[in-house]
């Protein structure tokens, strides 16, 4: 033992020489060493987990970083070494993407086909100012869920079903009566499909060091006034409020190689963290593929996203998604056969293929803008904080996008830092929603992407976190995470008052 103990000691006092010479990757190998004691671990990893600062995390987007302002139009500009000639699809891009859809038929033969049944009339209204959206306001029934869905399914009923779920041809197995989610809003002559209320149970306070508290609010979700007939008995249902839109590009750029790296990383190797792909099935390109958008990463690439928002969020059918009826079923008729927007001389479907290709080429350009105060003694303290408390080990801080025929130049072979291995985690039963999606069981979410997340009231009016928009701070969202993230989250509610202001700054500032 003491022979085994002594080889220890002297590796780890080698492993502390190279962090050196070699950086964090030794560093945090050093840090997840078998120590005697098999308790779990929640004082701080070692210093020499820390990285060295580089510069290139002042422009998280590399080369394609906006400099522009950090104020309301933070989220909005196109990725800086865009070329000017194609500032000009960018900008008719985000006219498409602000586009106020209207019913068929319609003198607008352009923006016809809405619904019937929608929870949108634009991708802006969903995604205002290209932010993430909210939950309706507490006390407000005049606020509706317009930039928040409620995805709807059922457990597999036959051994067809099954086996699409176990292809990943399947995401997951529609309602019957009301479809893969509800609709909260119809045009003329159709009935929604009722409305969805929220409310909030406060639990008890959590005293932190230093005195503070912090309540957290557990959300509880009902159908009310269902139209269309009551909803299987055993309905499952995951509310998702919509993401912020920057950064999806550079996302889309990074070899899958690297993502299913991020278990073997050293920062997850240390804290024990096991990340899960989501396998799932692209549109766009005919084939199984690695999830990487959307809180379960239901969804490959931006314009499968796309697609699929057109489609259940306001009913409008493209080439990838071709039901002009939207999340219409069989149980509402009169929404299957009412007129589509559909014309000879627009195509075939009701978003025509060069505003479909113009949404998705300004979706993957909407740039990240540059950090706040990096480099400071407040940004390193507070990033210091970050890695020492294990958050790094799932928000894997930096990857370098790839290169190829299928990658944008302007997003190719850049140094980005987006805090997200966009694996999927089990955080615990506080977060679980009971909701399969491919993959991902009703415990797993995505790592959510931290940049710009300091910027969401600025941009957005709100400061309202997590998947349905249950934390109303950073905090409040740090402070749900279980699951793999317990320990992270233990590290961090023994911080002294000091260190959690320098820790919320730090990702304030992202």
């Amino acid at each position: 033992m003491l022979v085994r103990e002594g080889l220890r000691s002297a590796l780890s006092r080698l492993l502390a020489f190279a962090c050196v010479l070699g950086g964090c990757s030794v560093c945090a190998f050093a840090a997840g060493l078998p120590s005697p004691d098999p308790s779990p671990k929640t004082e701080l990893l070692a210093d020499c987990a820390v990285p060295e600062y580089r510069p290139s995390e002042a422009l998280p987007g590399g080369a394609a970083t906006s400099l522009s302002p950090a104020d309301r139009n933070a989220f909005s500009h196109s990725s800086a070494n865009l070329p000017f000639a194609r500032e000009f699809d960018f900008k008719i891009g985000n006219g498409v993407f602000r586009k106020q859809w209207v019913s068929a038929p319609s003198s607008t033969t352009a923006s016809d086909g809405l619904g019937p049944l929608y929870n949108a009339r634009a991708c802006q209204n969903c995604h205002l100012k290209d932010g993430r959206g909210r939950p309706p306001a507490v006390g407000n029934a005049d606020d509706r869920a317009v930039s928040m869905l409620l995805k709807l399914g059922v457990p597999p009923r036959n051994e067809e079903e099954r086996a699409k779920l176990a292809g990943a041809s399947l995401g997951s197995i529609p309602d019957p009566v009301y479809g893969a989610q509800f609709q909260e809003f119809a045009i003329q002559g159709h009935q929604p499909e009722g409305r969805l209320a929220i409310t909030y149970q406060e639990l008890p306070p959590i005293t932190l060091p230093g005195g503070e508290t912090v309540t957290l609010r557990k959300p509880r979700y009902e159908i009310r006034e269902p139209r269309y007939g009551p909803p299987s008995p055993d309905l499952m249902t995951s509310p998702r409020v919509a993401p912020q839109m920057i950064g999806l590009g550079l996302l889309e750029a990074i070899r899958e190689e690297d993502i299913l790296a991020g278990p073997e990383m050293p920062a997850a190797k240390a804290e024990g963290i096991v990340g899960q792909p989501n396998r799932v099935w692209s549109p766009a390109n005919g084939r199984v593929m690695l999830g990487r958008f959307g809180w379960k990463a239901g969804q490959a690439t931006i314009a499968d996203q796309a697609a699929a928002a057109f489609a259940g969020d306001m009913g409008l059918s493209t080439r990838l998604v071709t039901a002009h009826a939207g999340d219409c079923t069989a149980h509402q008729k009169d929404c299957l056969t009412a007129p589509n927007g559909a014309t000879p001389r627009r195509g075939p479907n009701e978003v025509a293929d060069s505003m479909f290709d113009l949404v998705v080429f300004y979706s993957r350009n909407l740039a990240v803008p540059q950090a706040r105060n990096a480099g400071s003694p407040e940004f390193l303290a507070g990033r210091a904080i970050f890695y020492r408390s294990g958050c790094a080990a799932c928000h894997r801080p930096s990857f370098v996008t790839g290169s190829g025929p299928d990658i944008q130049p302007e997003l190719a072979g850049q140094t980005i830092w987006p805090y997200t291995d966009l694996l999927l985690h089990d955080m615990g039963p506080g977060l679980a929603d009971g909701f399969r999606e491919r993959a991902a069981d009703g415990r797993q979410w995505r790592t959510a992407p931290l940049w710009g997340i300091g910027l969401t009231e600025t941009v957005a009016g709100h400061s309202t976190f997590l998947h349905d928009g249950r934390a109303r701070s950073v905090l409040e969202a740090i402070l749900w995470h279980g699951g793999e993230a317990e320990t992270a989250k233990q590290r961090v509610i023994t911080l002294s008052p000091e260190e959690r202001a320098s820790l919320l700054a730090f990702v304030n500032a992202l």
